[in-house]
């Protein structure tokens, strides 16, 4: 079953958010930097790739799984062939959102909000999985690709326990000298953990800024610099992609998803919901209960 239309809804509102997706193709060098609202995963097959990430010049292995916060600016600047096999790059871009609502990887979140590319150990990932996962992706099923979304969030929990390499530290450890310094790093780091630990109950912009220990004013124009979203926004899409979760993946009662949600009543639930998704709560549920996922 192709991407619900609420899913499309949801996401074509915000550059700073992009939807799933996965591609193979032949690499093609990059003419310009780019950025865009995922986190991105990177798996060179036969060739490796020389990366301009955030203006520092690296080389990504062949054969590994890399990750980056693709909001920072990239590009693909070289390929090196290794061996003799047809050079082919898997691409597969995870909502910045999604990423950062997955449970049990903070450290993870951390490290990419800092601006770091993490490479993750070549026992935990291959070009078959890869390709298990492309040919899930591009089966059209929704079940398939929200497993796919799940075995991601697994595998990012084992690479905490195994340990993951870096190709490019996060910004936050090496306090390089640019404009968003490794303090501000920090400051949005603690601004996100605290949202995501606090959605359940009434946010304000005081709230969340008061963590950094900064003026407010100052700490929200940081976090929408670096986010490319106002902090109020992005409280909001996790608010509703909490009640989304729980109305695909629970029998909660609506009001019951309104309030674990952080929404203040049930009438602002159902504006914001239908705002933000183009259907009611209800008639999500439904859609879900009709494809027999749960």
């Amino acid at each position: 079953m192709p991407v619900p239309n609420h899913d499309r809804h949801f996401y074509s509102r915000n550059r700073a958010f992009g939807r799933f997706g996965i591609r193979i193709f032949e690499p093609e060098l990059m003419a310009l930097p780019h950025w865009h609202g995922h986190v991105e995963l990177n798996f060179a097959m036969n060739f490796r790739m020389d990366y301009d990430f955030d203006g520092t010049s690296l080389t990504v292995p062949e054969g590994r799984l890399v990750l980056f916060w693709a909001g920072v600016p990239h590009q693909l600047t070289g390929i090196d062939p290794v061996g003799e096999g047809a050079q082919r790059l898997a691409n597969i871009y995870l909502p910045l959102d999604s990423f950062l609502q997955m449970r049990h990887i903070m450290p993870l979140q951390a490290a990419l909000i800092g601006r770091g590319m993490a490479v993750l150990p070549p026992s935990l990932c291959d070009s078959d999985l890869v390709q298990r996962w492309y040919m899930d992706y591009r089966s059209g099923d929704f079940e398939r690709a929200e497993i796919v979304k799940m075995e991601l969030n697994a595998l990012f929990r084992r690479a905490a326990i195994t340990g993951v390499d870096f190709l490019r530290p996060p910004q936050h450890e090496i306090g390089t000298d640019r404009s968003l310094s490794s303090a501000h790093v920090r400051h949005i780091i603690a601004m996100v953990r605290y949202v995501l630990e606090n959605l359940d109950k009434p946010l304000l912009n005081a709230q969340v800024t008061a963590v950094t220990g900064l003026h407010e004013n100052y700490a929200l124009s940081l976090f929408s610099k670096t986010m490319q979203v106002p902090l109020k926004q992005f409280i909001n899409r996790m608010r509703l992609m909490r009640a989304r979760a729980l109305l695909v993946e629970s029998s909660t009662a609506i009001s019951a998803v309104a309030e674990q949600s952080g929404f203040s009543s049930i009438t602002q639930f159902y504006a914001q919901f239908r705002a933000g998704y183009g259907i009611s709560p209800a008639a999500l549920r439904q859609h879900y209960i009709q494809m027999d996922l749960r």
